[in-house]
């Protein structure tokens, strides 16, 4: 039997009547949701994360792994919706230099901007827990000053938004009428506080997403968002005691795949399609993350060694040194205030790593000059 996950109603916009979809509330049923769809997934998929928080707690600094992971997410998550923006951009960016595509690099800074608002609630005992309120200040972040920041950044849309298309009448997917938003959110809202575990956490994160963005509660920034709360919700529930894995990765590898089972949740009610592709992917989105943790440790501890060999290392190139992995491009200047020390000394610091290949000099000026850590970068890239 199809189920049937929602209903359509009929309503006028821009002149014209236009069939709008509206979810059920969740969970799934009618029939309910088949166990068979994530029993194994969901087991393996857990098993990833568990391995992928062991590998994690044997790097001497989580710092610089939260560093690149969260970063890596907030360009898959952007590049999702089109903008050109690469790590190099970012790192650029964040090291005081001129980037050519800015406004690409602000759209993915605001979602680091976003992304940390949500996890210092969440970890906060006076903060907000996942709620409206919640997206809404996350939102406002992400649209400030960049693509979108005239579409009621921080607000429920009060207008009927579409996808694909000129217009509502010719669209791809049409979401519910903009009166209806706020209860629809009530009921997800109630769904992620319920007491109670019929379901695992993991296929709860899988259909608090779809949900989401068939609610499509924004005017823009829908799928960002989206993608931002499967990252809280691993945090709420327990999954992942840090943000290490980059879903977005995969599923910006699988871009075609993702709509199609997001569309065919409405259209066919396969929540079992869309489940199994999202457990799949996270088992994956781990494996990865852990196979790029034992990379960079790999790739740190051997320069580190080398450096530790070196006859002019000093006390100032070993503090460099160990703040690379958060600072992978810098300017002297730059590593003069995060040392606290003098420009002779900085310099000097710098000579040595250079000396070693560890970085290299990206300007070939004399003065304001630039440093990469590139063998790190190329890693955080692949």
């Amino acid at each position: 039997m199809k189920r049937v996950t929602g209903s359509y109603t009929t309503h006028t916009t821009l002149g014209e009547p236009v069939k709008a979809f509206v979810p059920f509330p969740l969970p799934p049923a009618e029939p309910a949701l088949a166990e068979t769809a994530w029993g194994e997934r969901n087991r393996a998929a857990q098993m990833a994360l568990a391995r992928l928080s062991a590998v994690a707690g044997l790097v001497p600094s989580v710092d610089w792994l939260l560093y690149s992971a969260i970063r890596k997410e907030a360009l898959m998550t952007s590049q999702i919706e089109g903008t050109q923006a690469t790590l190099t951009d970012l790192f650029d960016e964040e090291a005081g230099l001129v980037v050519s595509n800015t406004d690409d690099v602000e759209e993915v800074t605001n979602y680091l901007q976003a992304f940390r608002l949500v996890q210092d609630n969440l970890r906060d005992p006076a903060g907000l827990p996942i709620s409206v309120r919640l997206l809404c200040n996350a939102h406002r972040l992400l649209l400030n000053g960049v693509r979108g920041t005239g579409k009621q950044p921080g607000e429920l849309r009060r207008s009927q938004n579409w996808i694909g298309g000129t217009r509502p009448g010719n669209a791809v997917f049409v979401p519910p009428p903009a009166d209806q938003v706020p209860s629809l959110l009530a009921d997800l809202e109630r769904f992620i506080h319920a007491p109670g575990d019929e379901l695992p956490a993991l296929v709860k994160v899988a259909l608090v997403h779809v949900q989401f963005e068939t609610v499509h509660p924004f005017l823009d920034g829908n799928g960002r968002m989206g993608r931002l709360l499967i990252a809280a919700l691993l945090e709420h529930w327990g999954l992942l005691p840090e943000p290490l894995m980059y879903l977005s990765g995969y599923l910006k590898q699988h871009q075609g795949t993702y709509y199609r089972h997001l569309s065919a949740v409405r259209t066919e009610g396969d929540w079992e399609g869309w489940v199994g592709f999202f457990l799949e992917g996270v088992e994956v989105a781990a494996a990865r993350a852990e196979q790029d943790i034992v990379a960079l440790a790999t790739l740190v501890a051997a320069d580190r060694r080398r450096l530790l060999q070196h006859p002019q290392a000093s006390p100032a190139s070993y503090r460099l040194f160990e703040l690379l992995p958060t600072m992978p491009r810098f300017s002297l200047e730059r590593i003069r205030q995060a040392l606290g020390t003098t420009f002779p000394t900085a310099s000097a610091a710098a000579k040595v790593l250079q000396e070693l290949g560890i970085v290299t000099e990206v300007t070939g000026q004399k003065k304001n000059r630039i440093f990469s850590y590139q063998a790190y970068i190329d890693l955080l890239s692949r």
